[in-house]
């Protein structure tokens, strides 16, 4: 992942040159390193530019009102929202494709992804709320885990794209990721372990050159994760011996 200080309020907008690709990021966020992912898998040159997303800079906020990233910036063209960055990407430089020609497979996959985003914001409830609360939203999380299971089953292959590495795998993997880092050192009530399919493609993810190039130092994402819960996130937690 990406190493360079994050811009923060009152900084100036580093220089765009002229046809470079540009990805304003954070270190430490799962929906910009769905971007990144796609990005390394397909070899596209690019530069990046991280973001401290607390205190924003003021010519971040005139590119993308959201303030979020990813935000993919070149020349006079700005795109924002991750599955929208990637999906822009893949039509735009279509080697390596990674999205199904199918119309069928690729609604498949979109439900699949909303499906999803109720998992992260049901993970996210069960992390930051009290013991009492926990139950309902664990629930939620089995079930849609169960729903992960069977949807890798019936795809017939190692990945969520089948036999190979395809866009929805890239779409999950960076929350995955965490919740493996997570589950060293937090216990979490749940276990990967209780659904085979998805424990393997767990394990089979990171095979992936561009996993590869994209994983978090898990010291570095722990330091992250403590800051936030504090209330003071630590953009630019340094390197380890480890990265």
């Amino acid at each position: 992942m990406p190493t360079q200080q994050s811009f923060a309020t009152g900084s100036a907008c580093p220089e765009l040159e002229a046809g470079t690709l540009r990805v304003y990021s954070m270190r430490f966020c799962p929906y910009a390193q769905r971007a990144l992912l796609v990005l390394t898998y397909k070899n596209i040159p690019h530069e990046v530019v991280n973001i401290n997303l607390k205190n924003k800079p003021e010519w971040f906020l005139q590119k993308n009102p959201l303030g979020r990233v990813p935000t993919l910036e070149k020349d006079d063209r700005i795109v924002y929202e991750s599955a929208i960055c990637c999906d822009y990407l893949d039509q735009v430089y279509p080697d390596n494709k990674l999205t199904p020609d199918d119309p069928y497979r690729q609604a498949r996959d979109k439900m699949t992804v909303e499906v999803f985003s109720q998992f992260v914001s049901d993970f996210q409830k069960m992390m930051s709320s009290p013991p009492q609360e926990k139950p309902e939203s664990l629930q939620k999380i089995k079930n849609n885990l169960c729903e992960f299971e069977s949807s890798l089953t019936a795809r017939q292959g190692a990945y969520f794209g089948g036999n190979a590495v395809q866009m929805l795998d890239f779409l999950l993997w960076p929350w995955f990721e965490r919740i493996l880092i997570f589950a060293k050192v937090v216990p979490l009530t749940f276990s990967l372990e209780d659904y085979p399919a998805l424990c393997e493609w767990t394990k089979k993810m990171p095979e992936c050159p561009a996993v590869q190039k994209c994983r978090l130092d898990p010291q570095q994402f722990l330091e992250f994760y403590k800051s936030t819960k504090a209330g003071a996130p630590d953009y630019d937690v340094p390197k380890t011996s480890q990265s």
